[in-house]
């Protein structure tokens, strides 16, 4: 999910010091464009136009706005604001997928949803190879009820194919007052299926902890296995994540399933919070590089998390699982914390600033690559899970329906033993770690005794 600016988030801590030299640098570029137009100065030699000199670039640039303003044939479509603003996303979509020009109504929007509240689909979006792909669709929303699933590709919205247009662009179309009707032509690689959806938008409520339970004993045995499901990583969710497992530990847990299948991540902070709850303190879970000696930092867990006890940790994941949710999961698994059960996830794992400009617009930009514990790069290439367990569509569907509500709570336990092979192996993988830690323990109590 995308980040607000008024805090130190997961985007980047360096906020302040980027957003002055952000403002310093738009103040001169303006004062420039401004004296060039004024002064009418744009004959340019040949040989300058070549080199990378701000202020001769800035004159070209100059001199083409001035033509379009007076010469193109729509003068509506001329405005300064207009163009200008169509520069900055050119610019800003040409360095990567991630990178974007916000205008001020955006960046609004954007901050709504790390406060867990948006209208639209419920759909998480990126480009991928070109190509706009849905990274998770977002659990009790219209896309998760009508059945969209992680990696299906987006070709039209409302009939206007997407090939053409940035990510934001895509993402402004999606969203929209509750009520409103939208058609997605959706391509699923899977399965070659191309099919039209009908949604309707609504209002968006994202509860970010979800499902926190004992699973039932006729799936764990002898053992009490909690499950706890993390939506995505929003400002409530390590306090969250915090209430639900105390109440699993009352309940006398020995081993909890984290389950990240679809979490599209959302605030670092957030995240690294999470694991501050599975971690001693003061433990390194993501590193992050740039080209800015600023961009090379350490995130750790913190000091005064509560401790809990090292119980047995299973987490899932898939190819749904980005951003936030493979820096939990390659931090558990790099530290031998947890063992990983699914899929590779989406490999989204770059770092972006978001800053703001003085008309409530900003500016998102990639300014570093996330970097697991033992320095595995995340972006690009995702994280592998130590136990590989694929699922086929028809698997997803079903286990989507269960999520959503379309299933009644007494079909659970058939659903996953039918429907939710990486649930089943997560939970044998946990009792083979208990009935060891039991077999290894009985010795040691009869010399004690």
């Amino acid at each position: 999910m995308l980040c607000p600016v008024a805090k130190k988030f997961a985007l980047g801590e360096n906020h302040h010091a980027m957003r002055r030299r952000f403002v310093l640098l738009i103040a001169a570029l303006l004062t420039v464009f401004n004296a060039i137009l004024v002064m009418r100065v744009f004959t340019l030699r040949a040989a300058d136009t070549n080199t990378d000199d701000g202020y001769t670039q800035i004159a070209v640039f100059a001199k083409a706005v001035q033509l379009l303003r007076q010469d193109y044939v729509d003068g509506n479509k001329t405005s300064y604001h207009d163009l200008i603003y169509a520069a900055m996303k050119g610019m800003l979509s040409s360095l990567d997928p991630h990178s974007q020009f916000m205008e001020p109504e955006d960046f609004r929007e954007m901050q709504d949803d790390t406060r867990s509240r948006f209208n639209g689909l419920g759909i998480e979006v990126s480009q991928k190879n070109g190509v706009l792909t849905v990274v998770t669709p977002m659990e009790d929303t219209p896309a998760a009820r009508a059945g969209i699933l992680a990696g299906d590709q987006i070709l039209k919205i409302n009939g206007q194919p997407t090939e053409k247009l940035d990510l934001q662009q895509a993402v402004n179309l999606l969203r929209g007052k509750p009520g409103q009707k939208a058609t997605l032509t959706v391509l699923r690689p899977a399965t070659k299926e191309l099919k039209d959806y009908d949604l309707e938008r609504a209002e968006v409520k994202v509860q970010s902890v979800k499902a926190a339970h004992l699973l039932d004993r006729e799936l764990t045995g002898p053992f009490k296995v909690g499950y706890v499901r993390i939506v995505q990583f929003n400002e409530p969710t390590a306090d969250e994540m915090g209430k639900a497992l105390d109440d699993l530990q009352k309940q006398g847990m020995q081993a909890l399933v984290l389950d990240l299948h679809n979490n599209p991540g959302g605030l670092l902070n957030s995240a690294v919070d999470v694991c501050s709850q599975f971690l001693p303190p003061n433990t390194t879970v993501v590193s992050t590089q740039g080209r800015a000696a600023s961009q090379e930092r350490e995130y750790a867990t913190s000091v005064t998390a509560k401790k809990r006890g090292d119980f047995p940790l299973a987490v899932l994941v898939n190819e749904g699982s980005a951003s936030g949710a493979e820096i939990v999961s390659g931090a558990l698994k790099d530290l031998k914390r947890a063992v990983l059960v699914g899929e590779t996830t989406f490999g989204k794992g770059s770092v972006q600033n978001v800053l703001q400009l003085p008309d409530g617009s900003a500016l998102r930009f990639t300014t570093a690559k996330y970097y697991t514990p033992s320095k595995q790069v995340i972006h690009g290439n995702g994280v592998q899970p130590n136990i590989a367990v694929p699922m086929t569509p028809e698997q997803e569907k079903a286990l989507f329906a269960l999520r959503n509500g379309q299933s009644k709570p007494d079909q659970e336990n058939a659903e996953v033993r039918t429907r939710d092979p990486q649930l089943l192996r997560a939970i044998d993988a946990l009792k083979g770690v208990m009935i060891f830690a039991q077999q290894n323990a009985r010795p040691a109590e009869a010399v004690r005794q």
